[in-house]
């Protein structure tokens, strides 16, 4: 079958050299171009052109949403300037002088509560430490943020209503939310991963998944993937994918029930849920490749920039940066493929 030939491995920002091209920018007075054009990079800490104007960039970014083949492109290169999103931000008055952030507390190793006890239950993990970050950057204190803990159906719309500033939460950059949100450059890669129980005939996302029962989260890449590629033939049309649940632990917990036979997720989550519960292992390789990004309203143009800087910083800084956040919370759990601590220049979209 089609999907099991896919090959992606679990990895952090590695492998960028091995995407495919971005989507050229529709550019005045020349030829419209398809989405099969490249597009440039531009250095760290470049200051947008004058010249090139933040309406122009959400502009070309709108029109990628619409056909692209490269999303985690599809961004704003970063800046340190402030705006009036981040002004709105550090105008909030005494106490409610935070940043809102949407976050998982549910996900081992991501954005969860310590079941031991940990600092009082706090809020940690991976995702949660680049929350941090962001915070000390934009406000000057890692710990002013007001974290919304909201399910994955509700990261798109907590945004459009202006619940929280941003949302960082193992959210897999595409084309379809580009048209609703707007994403940072990727801060890590992963791929949609089959986890079953150790003793279970299931291979990997491949024809022993007939007559199977799948569980996936609402409003997740996974769910969409089964239902195309059961559409399209590349998953056996006995699959029932009908069981969804608001967050992607809910899985786990019908799998462990026994009311489902499988759960397609992220691998990077699955890895996680694998080592939450020793019965259960992932079954065969990724079949897709995807990259998690840090998402805002569409508008905020200046928040993108700015947190694509914090992520530059994030990336560079050896002592406390990307590299020491996935050493502590996720190296145990990922594969050993070297290249998963290393994260990956980004690409943002191009200046004219």
């Amino acid at each position: 079958m089609h999907a099991r030939h896919l090959r992606a491995r679990l990895k952090g920002w590695g492998g960028v050299g091995a995407m495919a091209a971005a989507c050229a920018l529709a550019l005045v007075f020349a030829l419209a171009l398809t989405c099969t054009g490249s597009v440039a990079s531009q250095r760290a800490g470049d200051e947008p052109d004058a010249t090139r104007t933040t309406q122009a960039l959400t502009a070309d970014a709108a029109r990628a949403a619409d056909d692209c083949e490269a999303p985690e492109k599809q961004t704003l290169a970063p800046s340190r300037a402030d705006g009036p999103t981040i002004a709105a931000i550090k105008a909030r008055p005494g106490e409610k002088r935070k940043l809102i952030v949407g976050v998982d507390q549910n996900s081992y190793r991501w954005g969860y509560r310590d079941p031991n006890g940990g600092e009082s239950g706090r809020l940690e993990g991976f995702d949660i430490d680049l929350v941090h970050r962001i915070a000390e950057d934009i406000l000057g204190d890692p710990d002013a943020v007001q974290f919304k803990a909201i399910p994955t159906d509700q990261r798109i719309p907590a945004i459009q209503d202006g619940r929280v500033d941003l949302v960082v939460r193992t959210m897999t950059i595409n084309c379809s939310r580009l048209k609703d949100v707007a994403f940072s450059a990727p801060y890590f890669r992963t791929g949609q991963q089959v986890l079953a129980p150790k003793s279970s005939p299931v291979e990997g996302y491949d024809e022993t998944l007939a007559n199977r029962k799948v569980c996936t989260a609402k409003g997740s890449t996974a769910y969409a993937k089964l239902e195309e590629d059961r559409r399209n033939g590349d998953l056996p049309a006995s699959t029932d994918i009908s069981t969804t649940v608001p967050n992607q632990l809910d899985c786990l917990v019908r799998l462990q029930l026994g009311e489902v036979d499988a759960v397609v997720n992220d691998g990077a989550l699955a890895a996680s849920q694998a080592a939450q519960d020793p019965t259960v292992e992932l079954k065969g390789e990724a079949f897709t490749t995807e990259y998690y990004g840090v998402a805002m309203k569409k508008d905020a143009d200046d928040l993108v920039r700015r947190v694509n800087q914090i992520l530059v910083d994030f990336r560079q800084d050896t002592a406390t940066g990307w590299e020491a956040s996935y050493t502590k919370w996720l190296s145990a759990t990922m594969d050993d493929d070297p290249s998963a601590s290393r994260p990956p220049t980004p690409e943002y979209l191009r200046r004219s």
